[in-house]
């Protein structure tokens, strides 16, 4: 059964209706739309959806009509209209006010629409939940019911046949016995289903922000995308440091004698930050052929087993898209134990090589259960997170390495592993582990697999991700297999200057995100001073790093 989320659409214009169906079909819903009210209703009464957007800029009384139509119909029961109505913040109101579930301006934008859907989707799918955990809760007083019922009946009987002789008084005695343990095995049973329902309910809503979704893969990479067309602000800052040196030169020969020397000493400062972003761009350039071949793509998967059963976390099956089998809530069914896939969580990070097949990165790409709230709190429920596999992707390389942990730091947020390199030959970098290795001010390049699987695809031209994810989408590995065999697993470079050095951090503002996690932080003299480690939002794009030398004890061990 194919339990792709519906959509519905009621757009007039037909230049938007395009655009709209784009967009949803882009991320991943089944969508129809349609330019008369009629039409968009029958369809919904035929088929069902589970959404519904109306196109309703004057919220006229054809609006009116739909929405009382949609919500007077048991068939609609728990479908979510969002309306999209005029651009001021009075007619969003009045949508809401008429019973629309949300209420988006036009012209729609594409990012906030499909949030929007997402959130409703999202809403719905807990609201069906809990509609089946009442139907359990019926059927299970359902069955306790004809349970007493019938213990009713056979105690009735027993007493009507107290004069018979002892033999039929035992059977019958026997027989109340046998109803009992009957009425008591229903029961638990229905107790047992509803708990089981709702702890997966919890794991699964635990575990859905860190799943790799498909639809959410794909806006993902369209978001990255659109971020990349920006220029760079680089060229931009030579330029006007350029175009400085060239006023100053030009005031200097109409200048009185008492103004010359200040700004004579004012181009000189020009023109050494001029050189100095020359040299520091270089300098990158130069890094770069040398060291991003042994700067590698850590692909972690995270599996769950049961602490009391030993069991892992599986799927109750998949269905013929390749897809997890899901129940009525749009929910994965997962189970302990049996035959299915397991569930497991896609984790990514960098590492980078320090010894013959030595990697570091940090510990929390290693143990992605560290200091990490989500999973920990699922050894409240019996689950216990642990690693599946490790794959390593090194650029250049069409094939997956296997590697494993191999040590980690007591003291900050470090780990070795040992990657099986199949005889694959690539430089260690060089680190500097002297307390003086890194200084404020000083350019540092930063290099990583930020934002993982989404920044590669997005690299790549439309046709081609959506080939690969077409195919492959599902299965996050077989993805990444093959962006290996095209050779499009490849570091992000950026550069930018230290900004302060603490006891057991840096900090530096060369840009990054999740997924740069355990990359490495190199001077201008190619040396390793640091590994990145955190992100601080909202604070001029400034990150931290470790200092390498927390490394070298782990470098040490054999």
């Amino acid at each position: 059964m194919d339990n792709t989320e519906k959509i519905i659409a009621l757009e007039m214009e037909l230049g938007s209706r395009e655009r709209l169906m784009t967009a949803l079909t882009e991320a991943g819903y089944s969508a129809r739309a349609f330019g008369a009210p009629h039409e968009a209703l029958g369809a919904l009464h035929e088929s069902g959806a589970d959404l519904v957007l109306v196109d309703a800029p004057a919220l006229d009384a054809s609006a009116r009509e739909i929405l009382a139509t949609i919500r007077g119909s048991a068939s609609t029961t728990g479908v979510r209209v969002i309306l999209m109505v005029g651009s001021g913040a009075e007619e969003r109101a009045a949508a809401l006010d008429l019973g629309a579930d949300d209420a988006i301006s036009r012209p729609w934008d594409q990012g906030e629409l499909l949030s929007r859907i997402r959130t409703q989707l999202r809403a719905q799918r807990t609201e069906k939940e809990l509609r089946r955990e009442v139907t359990v809760a019926e059927e299970g007083q359902h069955i306790a019911r004809t349970a007493f019922d019938a213990l009713a009946v056979t105690e009735k009987m027993t007493s009507d046949a107290f004069s018979l002789d002892k033999r039929l008084k035992f059977g019958l005695a026997s027989l109340f016995v046998v109803a009992a343990l009957m009425a008591g095995i229903y029961i638990l049973f229905a107790h047992s289903a509803h708990t089981e329902d709702k702890q997966n309910g919890k794991i699964i809503s635990g575990l859905e922000r860190n799943l790799i979704r498909q639809q959410d893969l794909a806006t993902e990479i369209r978001r990255l995308r659109a971020a990349q067309a920006l220029p760079s602000s680089a060229p931009a800052a030579k330029d006007e440091l350029q175009k400085h040196a060239d006023e100053l030169k030009s005031k200097i020969n109409n200048a009185s004698s008492d103004e010359v020397a200040q700004l004579k000493t004012d181009l000189a400062e020009t023109n050494a930050r001029l050189k100095r972003m020359e040299q520091e761009g270089g300098s990158a350039q130069t890094l770069i052929p040398a060291d991003v071949q042994s700067v590698c793509l850590l692909h972690v998967s995270v599996a769950f087993r049961n602490q009391k059963s030993g069991e892992r976390l599986r799927y109750a099956g998949l269905n013929p898209q390749g897809t997890p089998i899901q129940d009525s809530t749009g929910q994965p069914v997962i189970m302990l134990g049996g035959n299915g896939p397991e569930v497991k969580m896609d984790v990514f990070g960098t590492g980078f090589l320090a010894g013959p097949g030595r990697v570091i990165t940090n510990r929390h790409v290693a143990e992605p259960w560290w200091k990490n709230d989500e999973l920990s709190s699922l050894a409240g429920q019996d689950l216990q997170a642990e690693i599946s596999t490790i794959r390593a992707y090194f650029p250049g390389d069409p094939r997956a390495f296997h590697a494993e942990i191999q040590d980690i730091s007591k003291e900050t947020d470090l780990a070795t592993m040992a990657v099986d390199m199949q005889g694959l030959k690539r430089p260690t970098l060089s680190v500097d582990g002297s307390k003086d290795a890194a200084q404020p001010g000083e350019p540092i390049v930063s290099m990583g697999y930020a934002t993982g699987l989404a920044a590669l695809l997005a690299r790549t031209d439309e046709e081609t991700s959506q080939d690969i994810l077409s195919r492959d989408g599902s299965d996050i590995s077989a993805v990444l297999d093959e962006l290996a065999r095209r050779n499009l697993i490849r570091p992000l470079i950026t550069q930018g200057h230290i900004g302060d050095v603490l006891p057991d951090k840096i900090v530096f503002d060369a840009q990054t995100t999740s997924g740069g996690s355990g990359g490495p932080l190199i001077n201008q003299q190619g040396k390793v001073v640091g590994v990145t480690f955190a992100v601080l939002n909202g604070f001029g794009g400034s990150n931290f790093g470790i200092p390498i030398r927390f490394s070298l004890p782990l470098l040490t061990t054999k």
